[in-house]
């Protein structure tokens, strides 16, 4: 069994607490290797390590920095089969999908290449009498990112990079879960010409999470995860003077019209539902098909598609459709959802709970399932389930299915799949919903627009990467200058008005 690290001042420490979490391959269920749980003591150890880094990195000017970050892109390139093995190993994910996280977050990175020109102030000549105003974006620090397991690669990317590109030095705690994959990534930073102490690796749970939070010297933290942690997060950090941006849970619906293309809507919900096998914050969990016909054809064809999906481990080739859930506490936890459904009476039309796969009896397999006639009142509509199941609430107009979507207290993504520009338009401008599909199933927006949702789905200012990202990651300075030349002298003791 593999002791894994930490990534501190540019070279791999051993952990030091005596303490470890075990790093599952989630389809056999064995023990594949130890992530060291970091202590305080050693979380300071690698803010100490980015300190010393940061004003050098800070100093260097935005195109050396993005050049570092070019460098970096080509480097995600060459080692994009390493990575996406490794990522699938530890999360479960087939490799098509492992290799989609790698590229998400490779786009953020090339996004940030661009840095010298998002980096830039404005300047006023001649805003008063001989004096002229201008500002600056400069680094605040040392930063930290605190990252889920679902995406372990893709989402330390949008923290990071950013981050680095802007000239801060950057703290990173991923998930405990599947941590290799954050630990070559900041190889590869330092392969890249990263300085070594601007980009660290702690490995940890609730201790390092709070290390960073109450740590004087991180000045911002971002956070992805859960609602309630989400919360926590944001509560502590500005409690303690932080920027903090925290992303939490979701509930996304997609409303099918009546005149919608149905087999394209099929195919949406197949793969936005089970993709991944539905640990995504940007899955359809929630399919709401206006008026009667429309929902029992629905239906009728996603029910023989969800019982054809192929579920298995990534080695079983690029035809698996999805594979097993992170843990066997996630597994317990979903199909206890499930039951919770049949309990409240929901129509369980596809049941998966029973799935099992030759060999593979340990693993955390689970088959898709597809509930019809859910109510809003019931468990398996209000929480989150993180897991291949599907709810379909029946709305009787579009106006009800809007209310839905609107009526949640998440809000990260939503989708309308319609034929119809009008209603299109309309719902992209009333749902109050962070990101919208028009017949676009995940609306992940791409690396040079901004990712966030709306309600409880996010607690804080400014969105992950985009422009929001180095609106974040910087301060602005102001300066006023007037030289000598031609000035009044004398005191003035009114404010000034140019």
């Amino acid at each position: 069994m593999q002791d894994l690290t930490h990534f501190i001042d540019g070279a791999h420490v051993a952990g030091r607490s005596g303490r470890f979490a075990d790093v599952f391959n989630p389809a056999t269920g064995e023990v594949e290797k130890r992530a060291p749980l970091a202590s305080g003591d050693e979380v300071r150890a690698a803010v100490e390590s980015a300190l010393k880094a940061q004003p050098g990195w800070g100093a260097t000017n935005p195109q050396r920095r993005a050049r570092v970050m070019m460098r970096f892109v080509q480097l995600l390139q060459r080692d994009m089969d390493k990575l996406a093995e490794a990522l699938s190993r530890e999360h479960g994910k087939t490799l098509p999908d492992a290799r989609g996280d790698v590229q998400r977050g490779l786009e953020v990175a090339e996004f940030c290449i661009g840095a010298p020109h998002l980096l830039k102030g404005e300047y006023t000549e001649g805003a008063g009498p001989g004096i002229d105003m201008y500002s600056m974006r400069q680094p605040l620090g040392v930063t930290a990112g605190i990252t889920p397991f679902n995406f372990p690669a893709m989402i330390p990317m949008w923290k990071f990079c950013p981050a680095i590109a802007c000239g801060n030095a950057f703290i990173l705690k991923p998930s405990e879960r599947d941590p290799s994959v954050p630990l070559m990534l900041a190889e590869l930073m330092i392969e890249a010409g990263l300085p070594a102490g601007v980009l660290n690796v702690v490995n940890g749970d609730k201790e390092a999470v709070d290390a960073i939070l109450d740590d004087p010297d991180i000045a911002a933290v971002g956070f992805v995860g859960s609602t309630p942690i989400a919360h926590y997060v944001y509560s502590r950090g500005t409690a303690a003077g932080k920027r903090v941006q925290c992303f939490g849970g979701a509930k996304n619906h997609m409303i099918v019209m009546p005149d919608a293309d149905l087999d394209q809507a099929v195919d949406a919900l197949i793969g936005a539902g089970y993709g991944a096998a539905g640990e995504r914050c940007m899955a359809i969990s929630v399919a709401v098909p206006v008026g009667e016909e429309t929902a029992d054809r629905l239906v009728a064809r996603l029910a023989p598609r969800i019982e054809a999906l192929k579920v298995g481990p990534y080695t079983a080739g690029e035809d698996v459709d999805f594979g097993p859930v992170i843990t066997p506490e996630a597994l317990t936890r979903i199909k206890s959802l499930v039951d919770r459904g049949v309990e409240q009476g929901a129509e369980l039309v596809v049941d998966g709970r029973n799935f099992s796969l030759q060999g593979y009896e340990n693993g955390n397999f689970m088959g898709g399932c597809l509930f019809d006639r859910v109510t809003r009142d019931m468990d398996i509509y209000r929480t989150e389930i993180f897991g291949p199941v599907l709810s379909v609430v029946r709305a009787a107009t579009y106006e009800e299915g809007l209310g839905l979507a609107m009526d949640h207290e998440y809000g990260n993504g939503v989708a309308i799949f319609t034929r119809d520009g009008d209603a299109a338009r309309d719902f992209a401008a009333r749902v109050n919903v962070g990101m919208v599909g028009v017949n676009v199933p995940i609306p992940v927006p791409l690396a040079y627009h901004t990712f966030g949702g709306w309600k409880k789905s996010m607690f804080g200012d400014l969105n992950q990467h985009g422009p929001d990202a180095f609106r974040f990651y910087t301060r602005t300075k102001t300066v006023t200058s007037r030289w000598p030349s031609g000035v009044k002298e004398g005191a003035e003791f009114s404010i000034p008005t140019m």
